[in-house]
């Protein structure tokens, strides 16, 4: 039976469900407009969450709700990533949405919803629990996608996303059906007992189906289809949330997954994520060069990044899996300050996307010309550039391993990735200037500063984010 005490194991997931629900209340009988109030309500409450979620830092594994939700140093590593990807896109949002004179509340709402889904995904140690929280973070990003429903670009990335993600989701219930029906269990721990013992066919048949739906929501190659058409469709605020936590989420539950119940599988699973590594740098790294809109620029340019960062889970060691957490809190900080820039991009209230809008930023407006080439160099991989140690991570990883060709290409494949976010870099600097862009919000601002400081001085001092990332990854392999 479950206590009072180990309930307390997960009281940031239950603080976020209940103050979603009070949230939404507020916002119902709230007089006048609350979409201000309640967006800043719903940060606050990701900030209490967090400070929860650091309450268990450094302590041993522990489990709740009969064994379906687990509670360790790599969940908690993950889970403020999280949150605070979501708390940062969210004060993004809500300058776009008074600017945008959206009076909608329920968009911080399903914000808050969709955050606490996938820190229920960074938690899951059963199939039915891992499950759950994708699909509540999937039911609110579908309407997050479609959120500005006078256009028809938002409605139709709304729906490509919902008819997508429903397929994969299918793939993943039916991979967990195969699992269960061949193997008796869906707890991972379980799971992990009995696969040691005996590997049936079809749970290998079934594990394929799970990765095919997981690779699908970190918009990983050959299931990355989704991805240009929603990033450019949807609002610029949910195409920067869409960017960072739920890539941060599934990439977090890629590896509990892979390295935890499907561990002594890795013969079978880690040709399949080789693959789909080296697809998707590759995808990433061709696909953008035509790109004229920055936003679909930003998709192929994650689907890049995911690739990097499987190639950690494709090594599936301590050490690769070390690399790809330092990869993704790096990722963040890049992404957000990028797409800082892009809602940014206005003229007479107006709303930019093309990469040629950026002509002349650099006479225009120096400092934010500054710092998106600060991003740019760092998403290439250029050093001294945060971007670079965080492929040097996971690439030395690689050859750690042995893996000396899934290194060379993700090398190589950073070399073509390069060509596209140094044309932005040449455009802003040499090209004619257009017409200056209105002065940035505040929140713009400091996000931007905040992140162009850490992508540009990461290297001044390293340590506090590779020891934290070093005591994840040992937690995750100490059971």
């Amino acid at each position: 039976m479950t206590s009072l005490a180990n309930l307390s194991l997960a009281a940031p997931e239950l603080l976020m469900a209940a103050a979603g629900l009070v949230l939404l209340m507020i916002g119902v009988y709230q007089k006048g407009d609350a979409t201000r109030l309640v967006g800043w309500l719903a940060v606050l409450v990701m900030v209490v969450a967090g400070v929860l979620v650091l309450k268990g830092a450094g302590a041993e594994a522990s489990t709740t709700f009969k064994g379906m939700f687990v509670t360790d140093t790599f969940a908690v590593y993950a889970k403020v990533m999280v949150l605070g990807a979501s708390a940062l896109s969210l004060i993004l949002s809500l300058g776009w949405l008074a600017q945008e004179e959206i009076k909608k509340f329920e968009y911080a709402v399903l914000v808050l919803f969709a955050t606490l889904g996938m820190l229920m995904m960074v938690s899951a140690n059963d199939l039915m629990s891992l499950y759950i929280g994708l699909e509540l973070q999937s039911l609110a990003l579908y309407v997050l996608a479609s959120f500005k429903r006078d256009s028809v670009k938002s409605t139709e990335a709304g729906l490509k996303y919902f008819v997508l993600g429903s397929v994969a989701s299918g793939m993943m219930l039916y991979g967990m059906s195969m699992v269960y029906g061949f193997s008796g269990t869906t707890n991972f721990e379980v799971l992990s007992e009995v696969l040691s013992e005996h590997q049936a066919t079809g749970v290998v048949v079934g594990l394929v189906f799970v990765m095919a739906g997981l690779a699908f929501k970190v918009s990983a190659a050959p299931f990355h289809m989704w991805t240009p058409d929603v990033y450019e469709g949807a609002p610029t605020p949910v195409t920067a949330f869409f960017a960072l936590a739920p890539k941060i989420a599934a990439i977090a539950l890629f590896v509990r997954v892979m390295t935890g119940p499907f561990a002594d599988l890795i013969g079978a699973w880690q040709q399949v994520m080789w693959i789909i590594a080296v697809l998707s740098m590759i995808v990433g790294s061709f696909g953008a060069i035509g790109q004229q809109n920055i936003k679909r620029l930003m998709a192929y340019s994650s689907i890049g990044h995911m690739g990097y960062a499987l190639i950690g889970l494709v090594v599936g060691n301590e050490e690769g899996v070390q690399g790809i957490l330092i990869y993704l809190a790096i990722y963040v900080f890049m992404n957000i300050g990028a797409f800082a820039i892009i809602l940014s991009m206005r003229q007479k209230g107006r709303a930019l996307e093309g990469i040629s809008d950026l002509a002349g930023l650099s006479k225009t407006s120096p400092l934010m010309a500054a710092a998106l080439a600060i991003f740019m160099f760092s998403m290439a991989g250029i050093p001294p550039m945060a971007g670079f140690f965080g492929k040097f991570y996971v690439f030395i990883s690689a050859v750690h391993a042995g893996m000396y060709w899934l290194a060379v290409i993700g090398v190589l494949t950073s070399v073509v990735g390069a060509y596209y976010y140094l044309r932005i870099v040449k455009v802003m600097y040499f090209d004619e200037p257009t017409e200056a862009f209105d002065t940035p919000r505040l929140a713009n601002r400091v996000i931007l500063l905040v992140a162009g400081v850490f992508t540009l001085f990461y290297i001044v001092y390293p340590s506090p984010l590779l020891l934290t990332a070093q005591a994840a990854a040992k937690s995750l392999f100490a059971y």
